[in-house]
């Protein structure tokens, strides 16, 4: 299978793509980002790696500016080292990661990446003859460490660094200060948190709850107001795996609220095989610790 079946994009206008993995039909599926700036683009988060993303960005003409003088500069940004973020960043060569998980990913960690893919979460096998069983997070180099308040500058947009651990210890989100977009990784998800993996802290988690909490108070993020409920955009960025509502169109699908006990799919959301499994099935995957 090739990186243009693999994957699928959409454009969210003001140079944000969204990139998922067609054939991981799993609530565990995470979001991928690709936003462009002037000078450089960012890939933020990069999937399982079963196929190579860069090549479908450059397939599908996503790196290419207007101008047609040539790809920009590309890093990936991995908002934490879980297997559903991490995976993909192999096949980059500018990585960075919050310094707190870099020495996990640098050794292939796959304890600590969470490494739980089963066989009927992929509806389509990537290659002839893989198998779940087989799948492993390797080992990258980052080739920059981040650390809270630091800035990564594409040019005519700025991505500053908050380090917001719970989920993990190194989680992090991107904030868009100018634009009042925040992309949350797994800090804020649509579903139940889920704060007992390794590394794991439920007070780091509610501290960095309540920074989210105050960027919507203070104004920081922006807010779209709709009859009986308020969505605001860090929403629309959301790092977690099956979305609530339409990222595109802010469009609620199978419920006026936030759904915390359960996962809907959306129905706007990207082409995919024969439909995403549910999250019971991925949590009755048992996580194995790897030597």
């Amino acid at each position: 299978m090739s990186a243009l079946e693999w994957f699928a994009h959409k454009p969210l206008g003001d140079g944000i793509f969204w990139i998922q993995e067609r054939f991981y039909e799993s609530s565990n599926r995470a979001n991928i980002w690709l936003v462009r700036g002037s000078q450089r683009d960012v890939v933020i988060d990069a999937g399982l790696g079963l196929r190579s993303l860069p090549d479908y960005l450059r397939a599908a003409g996503l790196l290419a500016p207007a101008d047609g003088a040539g790809p920009r500069p590309l890093m990936a940004v991995a908002t934490h080292v879980h297997f559903d973020h991490s995976g993909g960043l192999q096949h980059f060569e500018d990585v960075a990661v919050h310094s707190a998980e870099a020495a996990a990913l640098l050794r292939g960690d796959n304890y600590e990446a969470v490494t739980w893919l089963s066989d009927r979460e992929v509806s389509r096998q990537p290659r002839p003859g893989w198998r779940a069983r087989q799948f492993r997070v390797p080992p990258v180099r980052p080739t920059r460490l981040l650390q809270e308040g630091d800035v990564i500058t594409l040019g005519d947009r700025h991505l500053t660094v908050m380090h917001m651990p719970g989920h993990s210890r190194g989680s992090i989100c991107l904030h868009d200060k100018d634009r009042k977009i925040l992309f949350s990784g797994d800090v804020v998800y649509d579903g139940s948190m889920i704060d007992w993996l390794p590394y794991s802290r439920i007070s780091d988690y509610v501290a960095s709850c309540r920074r989210l909490m105050e960027l919507v108070d203070r104004g920081l993020v922006e807010k779209e107001r709709k009859p009986n409920r308020e969505v605001a955009a860090l929403w629309l960025t959301i790092g977690h795996k099956v979305l609530n509502f339409d990222p595109v169109f802010h469009h609620a699908c199978n419920s006026s609220s936030l759904c915390m006990e359960g996962v809907h799919r959306c129905p706007h959301s990207l082409p995919s095989g024969e439909g995403a499994r549910g999250s019971e099935e991925a949590a009755s995957v048992s996580l194995r610790k790897y030597e």
